[in-house]
């Protein structure tokens, strides 16, 4: 059986031994930092689910899978991730989609329509627009965060500058390893600076936000910086460097590129300049 589906990789690093593999799917949050091999993935999409083996990499963002016919598939890992959940689908066949769905699936529409560009003008890939990312939806996520305001329930502003001495005790404090919240959490921020990440399929670069003084609102956990996409919902807000935000969102331990920020922020919504 031959997947039309699939997005050949036109060359890819190939996983020397099963210790690097392992290594690129701690980095890639598919597998716990403490485990010791590498577990059963599945492919679940285009009607499918078939056991399917992590083989490689194209590069930081781009995994390379093996389906059961030897066909190599690329994929994003968080969407390969997202496939390994038991509900993987329900969220996106709803005909009632949540907010938090119209979220994610915006942000991840942003992030890979450079990649959906490149897979349908180029000849070396196998040609099926979007197949690897949730379904794109444009409508902003940040409209309705004036009741989230009203509810007396409204994330702090973001914290006032710390004197120079405390400064030295807060960054020790934020390099102990921080144990991140699964679900979506509210969040102060300000924007720190607007720059690009290097994008391996597009002729165009990815443009991200760094933010500063982020914070967990509710547990008053202090995070220093941290990077989003600088997505078509963020942008309609026209933001300025030095612009303080409050918003609910995921975070998760993601480096950006070429900038030692830790941390990523998923899915901002509900969003509101202080």
């Amino acid at each position: 059986m031959v997947y039309a589906f699939v997005i050949e990789p036109a060359s890819y690093v190939a996983f020397a031994d099963e210790e690097e593999q392992l290594d690129k799917l701690k980095e890639w949050d598919l597998v716990s930092g403490k485990a010791i091999k590498a577990k059963t993935f599945y492919y679940k999409g285009n009607g499918l689910k078939e056991v399917c083996g992590i083989v490689g990499y194209v590069d930081h963002m781009t995994a390379v899978i093996e389906l059961p016919n030897k066909q190599k598939h690329c994929i994003h890992p968080s969407y390969l991730k997202e496939m390994q959940a038991a509900n993987f689908g329900q969220r996106y066949a709803s005909a009632a989609e949540t907010e938090e769905a119209v979220g994610e699936r915006e942000e991840t529409a942003a992030e890979t329509s450079a990649e959906t560009a490149a897979v349908a003008a180029s000849p070396a890939s196998v040609s099926p627009p979007g197949v690897e990312a949730p379904p794109e939806d444009d409508r902003a996520a940040a409209d309705a965060f004036a009741s989230f305001v009203a509810s007396g329930d409204a994330a702090p502003a973001a914290p006032s500058v710390a004197p120079a001495p405390a400064k030295a005790k807060a960054g020790a404090a934020r390099s102990k390893k921080v144990q991140l919240p699964e679900e979506k959490v509210k969040l102060t921020a300000t924007v720190k600076e607007f720059t690009t990440v290097p994008n391996h399929f597009a002729d165009n670069d990815d443009e991200v936000i760094i933010y500063e003084a982020v914070a967990i609102a509710d547990t008053e956990t202090e995070l220093g910086e941290a990077w989003s996409s600088h997505s078509a919902t963020l942008k309609k807000l026209e933001l300025e460097v030095g612009d303080k935000l409050a918003f609910e969102a995921k975070v998760v331990a993601k480096k950006l590129a070429k900038h030692p920020i830790p941390y990523k922020i998923n899915n901002p919504a509900k969003i509101v300049k202080a």
